[in-house]
């Protein structure tokens, strides 16, 4: 059964919003979903851009009414 887990990196410098989704990542299970809360501008297009590099499925990147971005990626 796959899980779900949700990061808030609002407020994180690049690259450090990387490297936090990144070692979520790694410590979940292939099929398993990450919901990762971002800034808008450049985290939130570097982070789902790093993330399908490493083969990972990016679900979704959708702005919020606040103004964050809310990317949901798959490990793969």
């Amino acid at each position: 059964m796959s899980r779900a887990e949700t990061i808030d990196l609002t407020g994180e410098l690049c690259p450090m919003n990387w490297v936090r989704t990144k070692l979520a990542l790694e410590a979940m299970a292939p099929g398993d979903t990450l919901e990762v809360w971002l800034d808008p501008g450049e985290s939130a297009t570097s982070v789902p851009g790093s993330a399908a590099a490493e083969g990972h499925t990016i679900q979704s990147a959708t702005p919020d009414d606040e103004g964050r971005v809310r990317v949901v990626i798959q490990k793969n």
